[in-house]
């Protein structure tokens, strides 16, 4: 055995699916996808990512995190309409924090305003939430 030869390079082998896979940002909402851009900041300006089957709007530069953002204006919104999207957020941010966790990131959702950050915590406590302050 050669003692000064270097030792074989360790790689983590992830799952396929688990590497992130850029795609365009979905919809053409210009000031959310400024926001998925530059507020984490996005590792991929112009691009989302999907990891595990699931579509991310950022993934973090310098850390693996990917992030949801949410941009609209949930604090106008009466209260059935603001509950309704609760209802359906928390369907999806579910899914996504499943994905991002079986794949080895960290997972934080983005939201404009305190009231949306709040109403999101009262359903799902231990989810990650920063308030952005990005504007529609």
């Amino acid at each position: 055995m050669n003692r000064s030869a270097p030792p074989p390079p360790v790689t983590l082998e992830r799952r396929p699916g688990c590497q992130p896979i850029l795609v365009p940002h979905a919809g053409g909402d210009v000031p959310h996808n400024e926001c998925a851009d530059k507020f984490p900041p996005n590792r991929y300006p112009g691009m989302d990512v999907l990891v595990g089957g699931e579509r991310f709007d950022a993934l973090q530069v310098g850390v693996r995190v990917l992030w949801e953002i949410k941009t609209h204006l949930f604090d106008t919104y009466p209260d059935f309409i603001q509950e309704r999207e609760i209802e359906k957020e928390v369907e999806q941010l579910t899914m996504e924090l499943a994905a991002a966790r079986a794949c080895g990131y960290d997972f934080v959702v983005g939201v404009s305003t305190q009231a949306h950050k709040d109403a999101l915590l009262k359903v799902l406590p231990s989810l990650k939430i920063v308030v952005t302050g990005c504007k529609r």
